[in-house]
């Protein structure tokens, strides 16, 4: 069975979307994820037509389709509290007219914190921005809210929380979900029964809502709400678990894509090293790299 796999992969003002191709074949990947710009600022460039052609000529000579390429939005965007409603607003409006000017049809939102408001409260204040910025909207952009951790005051940790921002908001149909494996085991999902997981998410979302899949094995035991990413097959959820999600056949043409963390040089801490290449090698190779981390750091 074919998969559809990548990475978060880095946009530079330099190279924009070409450099992100390029990237992602070095990784021997067919999808990717990118920010439009850092995830912790407002700093944004202006968008080169001439290296996202240059992109579209390399995808197409390598058999990367742009339905498989998503953004994810900053995180300074917190949809859940109204505290900075304007600019929530207005930076994601300007999100989405970027992944248009792109030619992506994706960008993956978390739903944020409502920071002491409760989660009734934060789930409608979700909703209230999203209906301001898709009453305007001129995009054929999808909003992928994600499943969250349920650390701190995070809403969006359970399929029914989703679907209840789903619910409240006016042109549903641009909603998708971005299922996260180390979000589902942190929020207390049993990521050994993924059939289980699936037939809720059907249940209650509808399996056809699901856009992406963030690919990350866990730190942390089931339930502990803390979100700290694993390198793919050395957390909790293990190799095979994290094996069977990306073959699922129901999820074929969900792109999967790895957010697992740098490795750390051993003789520099100020330098690492990307794990993708050699994440992927495994999992096209269906079998669990004991010298994972070693052959990364000698890369």
């Amino acid at each position: 069975m074919d998969i559809i796999i990548g990475s978060h992969v880095s946009f530079n003002r330099e190279k924009q979307l070409l450099g992100c191709v390029q990237e992602t074949l070095s990784y021997g990947a067919n999808a990717f994820m990118i920010y439009t710009g850092a995830p912790q600022n407002t700093l944004r460039s202006n968008i080169d037509d001439s290296l996202t052609e240059s992109a579209y000529k390399l995808m197409k000579e390598n058999s990367i389709s742009l339905n498989n390429v998503v953004v994810h939005a900053p995180y300074i965007i917190n949809l859940a509290n109204m505290k900075n409603f304007d600019f929530n607003v207005s930076f994601l409006s300007e999100e989405l007219n970027r992944c248009q000017k792109l030619g992506i049809k994706k960008i993956i939102i978390h739903p944020g914190n409502h920071l002491g408001l409760g989660e009734e409260e934060g789930i409608k204040n979700v909703a209230l921005t999203l209906n301001k910025v898709l009453e305007t909207d001129k995009t054929d952009v999808y909003l992928c809210l994600e499943t969250m951790s349920g650390k701190g005051s995070e809403v969006g940790k359970t399929f029914s929380e989703l679907k209840s921002i789903i619910n409240q908001v006016n042109k549903s149909e641009r909603l998708l979900i971005c299922l996260d494996s180390c979000h589902l085991n942190d929020a207390g999902y049993d990521m050994n029964d993924f059939d289980l997981i699936l037939n809720d998410i059907d249940k209650i979302i509808g399996i056809s809502k699901i856009g992406c899949f963030h690919i990350n094995d866990s730190k942390n035991e089931r339930g502990e709400s803390k979100d700290r990413h694993a390198n793919f097959g050395l957390g909790t959820i293990g190799f095979d678990n994290l094996i069977k999600m990306i073959y699922h056949p129901k999820l074929r043409e969900v792109p999967k894509i790895l957010e697992t963390p740098y490795v750390v040089d051993l003789e520099d801490n100020n330098h690492s090293f990307p794990p993708y290449k050699y994440e992927i090698e495994m999992i096209k190779n269906k079998k669990f790299n004991q010298n994972l981390l070693e052959d990364i750091r000698n890369q």
